[in-house]
């Protein structure tokens, strides 16, 4: 079965497998082979992105703003980009 990220530029956004968030092919490809495919996994390890082979500064504040967008806005990332305490 083709993911729906397949189709989209390596730096365009498109909807993956977590429902409702919009992320580049890239971040895709990084979560598919992470093995994270809900949001509340991504929530798990959002202070932690830059750690994955592939995934640098830039697209890991996109991930943690696109995350940020979609869990609400009850659940804002601090400066180092860690989810507030209320989250942990």
């Amino acid at each position: 079965m083709t993911r729906h990220y397949e189709t989209c530029e390596h730096y365009e956004t498109c909807e993956g497998t977590i429902e409702g968030l919009f992320l580049p092919r890239l971040a895709w490809d990084v979560l598919h082979r992470e093995n994270i495919r809900t949001i509340d996994e991504l929530r798990a390890v959002a202070g932690q992105l830059e750690r994955f082979d592939g995934i640098g500064p830039k697209t890991a504040q996109v991930i943690r703003l696109e995350l940020n967008r979609v869990v609400g806005s009850g659940e804002q990332t601090s400066s180092e980009g860690q989810l507030s305490s209320w989250d942990a």
